[in-house]
């Protein structure tokens, strides 16, 4: 039996609030992540990205509260991540109803965290968020960035992915910063060559604007598709994404109408 593409919505927050913008810049406000939370629940989302993106930039730790408040309201699992440094951090977020945690600028700096918190609470936890942008520095054309991708590191982004999952990740969420907010489709080349490279499931992140343009990323390799603004801008809803997945012969959890 095939496995179900998964949908999950995103939700980028800064100081409690859900926010948006266009490659991480002129960020607005999209709402209350509890609210947010459980309409996509209700819509039948298979789960949820939880994503405090200033937490690194200022130098805290993620709004537990808010990730507390939004796990008592939601009952599908929820990734947490932003500011996590270590596997404290990850003890605590788990603590208040995290199923999973994001890692992203704390593995960069020291990439034996990754190890740590697999070893301590196995792979299926940690999950390696990369946010990515195309580059003439590396070989494979992708560079890593981080702070809200207002850094570019060194690190070839597919070498990174290969070198993570061998430390112990269990899943790769791979955001492109070029496509992020365009609204224009996911980078299938950078998906496809994630997937090439990879054992572990990706979730492809960055660029959906349209129902079809959903499809195709997970023909690219994606297991899973993750999406922000068009849920909450209400262009279309997770069932209408799942329909359409359907329609296109991919496997899905049904969802509610709407």
């Amino acid at each position: 039996m095939a496995i179900a593409t998964r949908v999950i919505p995103c939700l980028d927050v800064a100081a409690g609030r859900v926010v948006k913008g266009v490659n991480f810049l002129n960020l607005r406000d999209a709402g209350d992540p509890v609210e947010l939370a459980a309409r996509y629940a209700e819509q039948g989302a298979d789960e949820l990205t939880f994503l405090d993106v200033t937490a690194t930039v200022d130098d805290r730790s993620t709004t537990y509260e808010v990730v507390q408040r939004t796990a008592e309201q939601v009952f599908i699992p929820l990734t947490v991540g932003g500011g996590v440094r270590g596997v404290e951090d990850v003890a605590r977020l788990l603590e208040v109803g995290a199923d999973k945690v994001g890692i992203n600028s704390g593995a960069i700096a020291r990439p034996e965290v990754i190890g740590e918190i697999a070893d301590r609470f196995g792979s299926q936890v940690l999950v390696l968020s990369l946010d990515v942008k195309r580059s003439p520095r590396t070989p494979s054309g992708f560079v890593v960035t981080t702070h809200g991708g207002k850094r570019e590191t060194d690190l070839d982004a597919l070498e990174w992915c290969r070198e993570a999952v061998e430390r112990g990740a269990g899943e790769l969420l791979v955001n492109s910063m070029d496509a992020d907010g365009t609204l224009a489709g996911f980078d299938l080349e950078l998906t496809r060559a994630v997937r090439e490279l990879a054992d572990v499931p990706v979730i492809a992140s960055g660029g959906a604007g349209r129902l079809e343009h959903f499809a195709p990323a997970v023909e690219a390799g994606a297991d899973a598709v993750l999406a922000a603004s068009v849920f909450h801008d209400g262009t279309f809803t997770v069932g209408q994404v799942k329909r359409a997945l359907a329609e296109a012969g991919h496997t899905v959890r049904l969802a509610p109408a709407g």
